[in-house]
């Protein structure tokens, strides 16, 4: 009987296919989004020092929202990661999607990162 692949298992090795191709440097640090069923999760890296430079999260104690897994969270994550962006000097990145599609949470969380002064 074959067994049909899970779609994380499917997501890894999307991931992986756009990380080989996809690089963030000191000038252009990688925006990477992690998104589970009840959190999303944003990170500024800097892969060449291998250093976490900004992140922002549902998880954080003073989030306060009623909901962590929808689009109005999403989009608190994403004013947060480029509002602490920018206190660290870091104005463009490159949007890493970490293997989702591109659209709900995750493009909620990039508009909101664009609308509040990432360039990407």
């Amino acid at each position: 009987m074959i067994t049909k692949p899970s779609k994380n298992s499917v997501r890894k090795k999307r991931h992986v296919r756009v990380r080989s191709k996809l690089t963030g440097t000191s000038q252009r640090p990688r925006l990477n989004v992690f998104r589970s069923n009840k959190h999303i999760y944003a990170q500024i890296i800097d892969d060449a020092s291998g250093v976490t430079l900004a992140s922002a999260s549902t998880v954080e104690k003073d989030f306060g929202t009623e909901g962590t897994g929808n689009v109005d969270a999403a989009t608190k994550v994403g004013q947060l990661v480029a509002k602490r962006a920018q206190e660290n000097g870091v104005t463009t990145v490159v949007f890493d999607r970490g293997g989702y599609l591109y659209h709900g949470r995750v493009k909620a969380l990039a508009d909101a990162a664009r609308e509040n002064g990432l360039q990407f």
